[in-house]
């Protein structure tokens, strides 16, 4: 499966557009790295802990991307975008899309 963020397929190569591929993940830390992250707040600097969160929530939903747009019969995803928001302290929503192809 190809990810490609771009709007030309290299070799001039024609496909057809199958729909909208997503994956979403909603992810939260433990409550001890919640407070922990709290305390950082405190002193200013990097939150690694909810580094670690987003990146790995990240990696769940363009999985799941994948997975949806490999259901579809994609030979990839192009113009690949992620978006995040807030749905509680402590808990991040984490969505990938982009558009499912096929190669002719």
């Amino acid at each position: 499966m190809l990810l490609l963020n771009i709007d030309y397929i290299p070799g001039g190569k024609e496909f057809e557009a199958l729909g909208i591929a997503k994956g979403t993940v909603v992810q939260s830390k433990n409550f001890g790295k919640d407070f922990m992250a709290g305390m950082k707040t405190l002193v200013g600097g990097e939150i690694a802990g909810y580094t670690e969160m987003l990146v790995e929530a990240r990696q769940i939903a363009t999985k799941r991307m994948v997975d949806e747009a490999e259901s579809l019969g994609a030979d990839a995803v192009i113009n690949i975008r992620y978006g995040s928001s807030s749905v509680m302290q402590g808990a991040a929503e984490v969505i990938a899309y982009g558009t499912a192809v096929k190669f002719k």
